[in-house]
């Protein structure tokens, strides 16, 4: 018999509780990228630059280096965003490619919502544009290398008007090849129609394709006869400038008047898993684009991507996304489904019914968070929103910047990358759901450029454009942060010890505890930008508070009432609590007769993760 010295049981029992921890749930951190712009090196920036003029950035130039650099941000997923290929404003013809109309493309570049062939991707990303799908085969391989999980889009709203797969599998035919475009609608048409009239350019004085250039193709035409509707939904044959008139909207058997043309879930259907849901549409006949998008999904699925971010996801009906998320969860249980949806009323359909893993927090923590570091609202009601999502609250994937959206340091959100902090760190650990940010926030960018199409504020993704604080960082493919400002540097530093502090943070997947009531009522000097909570689990207890006023030095006694200590699991007296955050910070929690009091001095824009 072997004898098993004291140290060897303890090392033992260190490994299992390292097991024990590591087997249990921990946030996720989506990196958003977007994959033309992120390895770009030009830093010309003319508007309306050609690819030559302000260069492109390739799936080659996510070396290994580059994403062992993301991952170590505190980062778990990456979302290549704009790989599926999309009409773009370039000449493959030598690869069979054909030309795209300037007349229905956005920008020079294209916009990576008017998908043009789902079957494979973008040529500007490829070194040969002739082995592109190889190549970003070959980034699949290195990013899961590197030990991060990887998404891409699917927009099953809409697709480019010029739509043309010469990659598809065998017996796969092309949206609309079997329409009948005699009607309007009819239930397995891939598109709806506007008989008898032909589709008409959009016109308006202030715009021009490629802002007025000289180009073969810029006659104010596109042949389409009958006219389809547009990816918003305009039914006329002349859309409006500002509708989505690149793109056209697939038909999921809804008919004109609103009404569904395809079986829907039984009523309790949103209290069961999704393989009750595979079950169910097993034996069911459903229109043609539902199958169509859930042979698209699998076949990237088994190209070894492990999931989706949806487009305007709440434009397409709840039951097709029960149907296609069921499928892919089939195959890929762990799949990561992420929708771009903005009506706080329907938010429960999509998770329960659709089967979505995660949805937007844009209309709520979002939008909220931008407003208090405006000056246009109290923190306060993050308590109310955080009470109104509880149910929920994981499945809402929180952001301060992505392509959508203004830069968090633009002048017109935050002003500062500094001002942002205290919105992150909220934003990060107010509850366990996901966080995302964009690739250039952690180093301040404020997508400043003209870029043609695109204006200041947003970093275009219409346009071939370089992102200067993001470049500054990649430091000509050095991907070490050497051309950084020290400011940038801090900043940068902040956010990699945010994300890995919440990836491995156990209370952050436990209870959301409000402090900011009864400190607001009760608590002397609480200054109106401070907001406070707890987060618990069973082996972690965390106390938050931060400072959203960039302007004032609070100082105040921090009250933890009877109930939450009792939550806490407390009894009276002196309890030493570390910052995690920068670990510099020491401070004493004192219970006295089941009341906690934390003296606290906080400088503006700054925040505390307290651990207990």
């Amino acid at each position: 018999m072997t004898s098993v010295s004291f140290g060897q049981v303890k090392t033992f029992k260190q490994v299992m509780d390292k097991k024990k921890a590591e087997s249990q749930p921990k946030k996720v951190v989506v990196y958003q990228v977007f994959t033309r712009l992120f390895g770009n090196q030009n830093q010309t920036n003319k508007p309306w630059g050609t690819i030559k003029e302000n260069g492109v950035g390739k799936f080659n130039d996510f070396t290994d280096k580059a994403l062992s650099e993301i991952k170590k941000l505190g980062v778990t997923h990456i979302w290549y965003t704009g790989v599926p290929h999309h009409a773009v404003i370039n000449d493959y013809t030598k690869y069979g490619i054909s030309n795209d109309d300037p007349d229905v493309v956005k920008g020079r570049a294209g916009s990576p919502y008017a998908v043009k062939d789902y079957y494979n991707v973008n040529p500007d990303l490829a070194v040969d544009p002739a082995k592109r799908l190889q190549e970003f085969d070959s980034l699949i391989k290195r990013t899961h290398k590197n030990g991060l999980k990887l998404i891409i889009d699917i927009v099953p709203n809409h697709i480019a008007r010029n739509y043309k797969g010469l990659s598809n599998p065998k017996g796969v035919k092309d949206f609309g090849a079997d329409d009948n475009t005699s009607v309007e609608y009819a239930r397995d048409n891939n598109f709806y129609y506007i008989p008898g009239q032909a589709f008409q350019v959009p016109t308006d004085d202030n715009y021009k394709p490629l802002n007025g250039e000289k180009n073969p193709f810029i006659d104010g035409k596109f042949n389409e006869n009958p006219a389809k509707w547009t990816g918003n939904g305009s039914r006329l044959a002349k859309p409006d400038i500002n509708d989505w008139y690149e793109t056209v909207k697939v038909n999921y058997g809804i008919r004109p008047d609103g009404s569904k043309d395809f079986p829907e879930l039984p009523k309790d259907f949103e209290n069961k898993t999704y393989k009750d849901h595979y079950k169910f549409w097993l034996d069911k006949n459903v229109p043609s684009s539902w199958k169509k998008f859930k042979d698209i999904a699998l076949y990237w699925i088994d190209r070894g991507v492990d999931g989706f971010r949806y487009d305007m996801a709440e434009m397409v009906p709840y039951e097709f996304w029960s149907y296609l998320n069921s499928s892919i969860k089939e195959k890929n249980p762990n799949a990561f489904l992420l929708a771009e949806v903005y009506n706080p009323n329907e938010y429960r359909n999509y998770i329960k019914l659709g089967k979505m893993d995660y949805l937007y927090d844009k209309v709520e923590t979002y939008d909220h968070l931008k407003a208090v570091i405006q000056g246009k609202a109290l923190p306060d009601a993050l308590t109310d929103i955080s009470n109104r999502l509880s149910d929920i609250e994981h499945h809402m994937l929180h952001f301060l910047d992505n392509h959508d959206e203004q830069r968090l340091a633009s002048p017109e959100f935050a002003g500062t990358p500094e001002k942002g902090k205290p919105l992150m760190v909220v934003s990060a650990t107010i509850s366990s759901s996901p966080t995302m940010i964009y690739f250039g926030q952690e180093v301040g960018e404020p997508g400043a450029e003209d870029a043609g199409f695109g204006k200041p504020s947003r970093t275009s993704i219409f346009d071939y454009i370089g992102v200067p604080h993001h470049q500054r960082w990649m430091n000509e493919g050095k991907f070490d942060g050497g051309k950084l400002s020290n400011s940038e540097k801090e900043l940068r530093d902040f956010y990699a010890r945010l994300l890995n502090f919440t990836i491995k943070s156990e209370a952050l997947m436990g209870k959301f505890i409000d402090l900011q009531k009864v400190n607001r009522e009760q608590t002397d000097n609480y200054d109106p930008g401070i907001y406070s909570f707890a987060r618990s689990s069973k082996n972690e207890k965390l106390i938050i508070v931060t400072n959203f006023s960039w302007l004032t030095t609070s100082n105040f006694e921090l009250k933890i009432p009877k109930d939450v200590i009792n939550m806490l699991g407390l009894t009276d007296g002196e309890y030493k609590i570390d910052d995690q955050l920068y670990k510099k910070q020491t401070v004493k929690l004192t219970v006295t007769n089941g009341v906690g009091i934390i003296p606290i001095i906080i400088n503006p824009s700054e925040s505390f993760i307290f651990k207990l």
